[in-house]
């Protein structure tokens, strides 16, 4: 049983085999993502990175949708310093989901909005059903989707990601896939099975050198191409001393399976 197993009021957590599901649980308020959501999600996804049983996460939301962006009603009438707090609770747990070594897979159906756009282009796979909707709309309230921009422009062409942003439209999940927001879209009724088996064939693989390979990634994402490869054949060189990598390569030029160590 994982560390991160434990009782929240907006989250429920549950392991099965090496996949940890996380799973939004306020179904009346299309998961919104209020202040305490958020700090139960950040403790989640902490305590699942700390705990190291996991080897994939699979993050999805109970009821009609995904997300619907971060909690309108308590967000009226505020002094900046709540608004900068609710803001910068949103970036940690957008950057707790990325900095922990297990890739998120999110499973989106329903809509995912704003925040809750955020939170999908965040994970490093989105599985989507086929009548998954995503938009940044906050232009449309008078509130500009600034923080879910970071992690939309970095998912979608400058274009597809601007025009979203200034219109507020849905785009559906076809034409997420197409723009690279979405890795895979499935039938409805397929949505648990498929995401499943993406998690699992991601499993397959020594969690050890996927969480040094995830975090390699986006070091290496902003940096110049040449320091990107004086970093990454650095990385590759430690990874190369690793007990799984001895193995994994021994285990190919002997055709078996490998036998993961975790060291």
């Amino acid at each position: 049983m994982l560390e991160a197993e434990k009782t929240y009021e907006h989250v429920l957590v549950e392991t099965d085999g090496p996949i940890a599901y996380v799973t939004m649980n306020r179904p009346g308020k299309r998961n919104a993502l209020s202040l305490a959501h958020m700090l139960e999600l950040i403790d989640c996804f902490q305590s699942i990175g700390e705990a190291g049983d996991a080897s994939v996460v699979v993050l999805r939301g109970e009821g009609p949708a995904f997300c619907a962006g971060h909690d309108l009603s308590e967000m009226v009438g505020r002094d900046p310093d709540f608004y900068r707090g609710i803001f910068d609770t949103c970036c940690r747990l957008m950057q707790t989901i990325q900095g922990i070594p297990q890739p998120v897979i999110a499973q989106v159906h329903g809509v995912a909005t704003a925040a809750g756009c955020q939170l999908a282009a965040t994970c490093d796979l989105v599985v989507a059903s086929e009548g998954a909707r995503f938009a940044t709309p906050g232009v449309r309230i008078g509130l500009f989707c600034s923080t879910p921009m970071v992690a939309l422009s970095r998912a979608v062409g400058q274009k597809k990601s601007m025009e979203m942003l200034l219109t507020g439209d849905f785009i559906s999940a076809e034409e997420a896939r197409a723009e690279g927001l979405v890795n895979r879209v499935v039938a409805t009724e397929d949505l648990n099975t498929e995401t499943r088996s993406l998690a699992d064939r991601i499993s397959e693989a020594s969690p050890l050198v996927v969480g040094v390979g995830k975090q390699a990634f986006y070091r290496q994402l902003e940096m110049p191409t040449e320091g990107a490869y004086a970093y990454t054949k650095e990385v590759m060189a430690f990874n190369a001393t690793f007990a799984d990598a001895q193995e994994g390569m021994g285990a190919f030029l002997e055709k078996r399976r490998p036998e993961w160590k975790g060291r």
